[in-house]
């Protein structure tokens, strides 16, 4: 591991991590839009390709590279992703096929079907970046009791979980107040996030818009503590957020405001850390609720983290560029 240190104006330094690792430029330059690599148990990588509709199996000694799941409309297939998952022994994707809103399918990690469900609703993109939605059903993750919970402002609450048949099993969180309350849509807006399962049965929601917030829910789903996430490195982002937003026609007579995110991605670690990545090249890393950590991560430049996905063995993987950290 290569570590040192950047001077922030007279702050406090940030680590910056040099990546040990990674996929090689002729696998990686295949992929047109790399927006999540992990790992599983047997050493395979998996690339989910969002913008060429596919999922990726790379072989653990990277000799050979293939798609498990290819674009289509059917079930089998993915079309319009913007959700990828990697459980113990299978995977799941999101994706908006038509106009009956989003479709969870889940794979074995050869690329059979196992099954796949629809959750109420239009998939309307809410928070997007570079054109890239990142709210709703993108936002799924297993759970260590494989449940899926994903963020769902929409049902009034902040998280919504589901068995593998997509029936929910139960809301958890509270809408948080916002000054846009009075606009149904910019409040479910700003009250999209990331929920991340801890190994206790819990959970950390991390906002993706407005104010930087996080909060943590214990395995019943009652609130711990929440948390605002403030840093220097986040100061222009914060204070130059607008006050009017773009709306978008979504269907006759309905137009919603596209917000942009401050948080990217978020992950645990295995030592029950939380990183956090924004929509700037910079993570925190939070342990208990305070903030233990300011990182960079460096390959070929800076990078700004669009996924970060931890192995088995503590590595970090990060895309763009599909590459490995030692944290």
């Amino acid at each position: 591991m290569v570590l040192f240190t950047v001077l922030l104006h007279g702050h406090a330094p940030a680590e910056v991590l040099q990546s040990i690792d990674g996929l090689p430029p002729h696998i990686v330059g295949r992929f047109g839009d790399p927006a999540a690599f992990e790992q599983s148990a047997d050493g395979a990588w998996f690339v989910f390709d969002r913008r060429g509709h596919t999922v990726y199996r790379v072989a653990a000694d990277r000799s050979a590279v293939a798609p498990v799941v290819a674009i289509g409309q059917e079930l089998g297939r993915i079309l319009r992703p913007f959700g990828f998952e990697l459980g113990t022994g299978e995977f799941a994707v999101a994706d908006a096929p038509d106009a009956s809103g989003a479709r969870v399918q889940l794979f074995t990690l050869a690329g059979s079907r196992l099954g796949a469900f629809r959750l109420p609703g239009p998939a309307e993109g809410r928070v997007q970046v570079d054109g890239v939605v990142l709210n709703g059903v993108g936002t799924m993750r297993f759970t260590p009791a494989r449940t899926i919970v994903v963020s769902r402002p929409e049902s009034g609450a902040l998280i919504t979980e589901h068995d593998v048949q997509g029936r929910p099993l139960r809301s958890i969180g509270t809408l948080r107040a916002t000054s846009h309350d009075s606009d149904p849509e910019l409040k479910l807006a700003f009250n999209s996030g990331l929920p991340v399962p801890t190994n206790d049965g819990g959970f950390y929601f991390v906002f993706q818009t407005g104010e930087p917030r996080f909060r943590r829910y214990d395995a019943r789903g009652t609130l711990l503590y929440e948390r605002v996430i403030q840093g220097s490195e986040l100061d222009p982002v914060v204070l130059t957020q607008p006050t009017t937003w773009p709306r978008r026609k979504v269907r006759p007579g309905v137009e919603i405001p596209v917000v942009r995110p401050v948080v990217r991605t978020a992950a645990l670690d295995r030592a029950g850390r939380l990183w956090i990545g924004f929509t700037v090249p910079y993570a925190y890393v939070y342990q208990d609720g305070e903030k233990v950590r300011t990182v960079q991560f460096r390959a070929a430049g800076l990078i700004t983290p669009t996924s970060l996905a931890f192995t088995s063995d503590g590595r970090l993987l990060v895309t763009p560029g599909c590459y490995v950290f030692r944290p």
